[in-house]
């Protein structure tokens, strides 16, 4: 019998479990002739999400996995943890704020049944503030612009995915990356289901504009090469331009004997070209420190236990 596992990353999400897990649970009573499962990864949640995801796995634990990881890694990392903990023949992903709906992932199994190995359920709209909603476009507008041209407009972090893709992501282990982009990248065709991804009804968001910018700039850095591009262009344009003008002060000097003047221009010319120079290093940094991360060979996530049916398993 075939497999269906939903992987759903959690962090302070204690106000929605009691109404998620119940919901995800019909789910999977409407799927028949499958292995129905969820693995809710708990990514160093400070409340009690994981007491009450134990007391669900208590009542279900025919169903219900609980991956407990020993800190907060990031919720790429709590993604990653659960693919390479699925062995299910195909995967879901969504998130414990129901969003989402979690009914999709009926119409996604369809076209998994019909071969396709990878469904996204895309946001054609959002019901959310207008500064968090224009935000989100302008980030995917950029990363269609400069990382990866066909990426779909309103992004997607709920899909299903095929075990094929599941066991290539899992052997790849990029770290500080868009998990996303990357199922994205792998180029399988995809089919894409648009929705309107609903307001927040319970808890707090975690998603901070520190975390947002992160994954802005980690997914820049994991599919472009347009800022090292821009930068290294401007930098050969300035370097030019400052060998043709101070070719320029040589000649009128020699010929004419200019004293040489223009205390401003020159502190304005030197400000400048070391503002450039400064943004270049920092951009170097941003790829030499991801090299850098990825050659020590650290986990992305240390998972801590992992509780199914009757026992505990430690990693």
């Amino acid at each position: 019998m075939k497999k269906f596992s939903i992987i759903i990353p959690i962090y302070y999400n204690e106000p929605n479990l009691p109404v998620t897990i119940p919901r995800l649970i019909e789910i999977g009573e409407e799927i028949k002739n499958y292995l129905f499962e969820l693995i809710f990864v708990d990514d160093g949640s400070g409340d009690r999400s994981l007491e009450i995801l134990l007391e669900f796995q208590a009542k279900h634990p025919e169903i219900i996995k609980v991956v407990k990881l020993s800190r907060n890694f990031g919720s790429m990392s709590a993604i990653q943890a659960g693919l390479e903990v699925s062995d299910a023949d195909c995967v879901g992903m969504t998130t414990a704020d129901l969003q989402d709906p979690p009914e999709l992932f009926l119409e996604m199994l369809q076209h998994w049944e019909n071969g396709v190995k990878a469904v996204f359920a895309v946001r054609q709209d959002r019901r959310e503030p207008f500064l968090g909603k224009w935000l989100a476009n302008l980030y995917y507008y950029f990363i269609k612009l400069f990382a990866v041209p066909e990426y779909p407009n309103g992004g997607f972090d709920f899909f299903l995915i095929d075990r094929q893709i599941v066991e290539e992501i899992v052997k790849i282990r990029e770290k500080n990356t868009n998990l996303m982009t990357l199922i994205f990248w792998l180029g399988f065709k995809p089919i894409m289901i648009p929705y309107t991804r609903q307001a927040r009804q319970l808890g707090k968001s975690r998603w901070t504009f520190k975390k947002k910018a992160k994954l802005f700039i980690d997914t820049f850095v994991s599919f472009s090469f347009f800022p090292i591009r821009l930068f290294s262009g401007i930098g050969f344009l300035v370097a030019i331009s400052s060998f043709v003008y101070g070719l320029v002060v040589l000649v009128d000097w020699f010929l004419g004997g200019t004293i040489v003047r223009g205390w401003v221009p020159m502190m304005l010319v030197v400000t400048f070209t070391a503002g450039i120079q400064m943004s270049m290093l920092g951009i170097l940094g941003e790829y030499l420190w991801r090299t850098l991360d990825e050659v020590r060979g650290r986990p992305s996530f240390v998972i801590d236990h992992i509780y199914e049916t009757d026992k505990k398993v430690g990693s």
